[in-house]
């Protein structure tokens, strides 16, 4: 193997380490949200999403974005939302084509009651993972980018 195979092999590690934690983290976010608070991931994704907006509300391709969704995914899952009254849909003022996603008063008081058991979740699954030797160095270097490390 020479030197530029190992820089692959080294970038491919470090990817395979990345996706073992994303799968972890989302896997018990996942079970966390729909027991408490009956979202997906992605929901409660949206939902964040739309509580950091002023007005609560985002263009449905800025939501396409923020959930790395498909327009069409997120159409549906806008329309999921929005019949269970935790969203609905309104014709932007200035332009008549552009249609903002916002979030009602039922969807905001479900995200401050899933906010807490998400966040708990995360920071309990981290705390795990900084425990595993292969996932240590993946929850070390999201603690350099700024998130902070769980305590323990």
């Amino acid at each position: 193997m020479g030197i530029a195979d190992d820089a692959v092999e080294v970038r491919a590690h470090g990817w395979r380490t990345l996706a073992a934690l994303h799968g972890l983290i989302e896997s018990e976010l996942e079970r966390s949200l729909a027991a408490s608070a009956d979202l997906s991931v992605v929901e409660y994704t949206v939902l964040d999403a739309l509580s950091r907006q002023d007005g609560w509300h985002m263009r449905m391709q800025q939501l396409a974005r923020a959930t790395a969704l498909s327009p069409s995914a997120t159409t549906r899952l806008v329309n999921r939302l929005e019949d269970r009254s935790l969203l609905t849909r309104v014709l932007c003022a200035d332009d008549r084509r552009g249609i903002y996603t916002e979030m009602t008063q039922a969807g905001r008081r479900l995200y401050e009651r899933a906010k807490p058991i998400h966040d708990q979740t995360l920071e309990r699954v981290l705390a795990e993972a900084q425990e595993q030797p292969e996932l240590a160095p993946v929850v070390e270097a999201l603690h350099g980018a700024g998130l902070p490390l769980p305590a323990g």
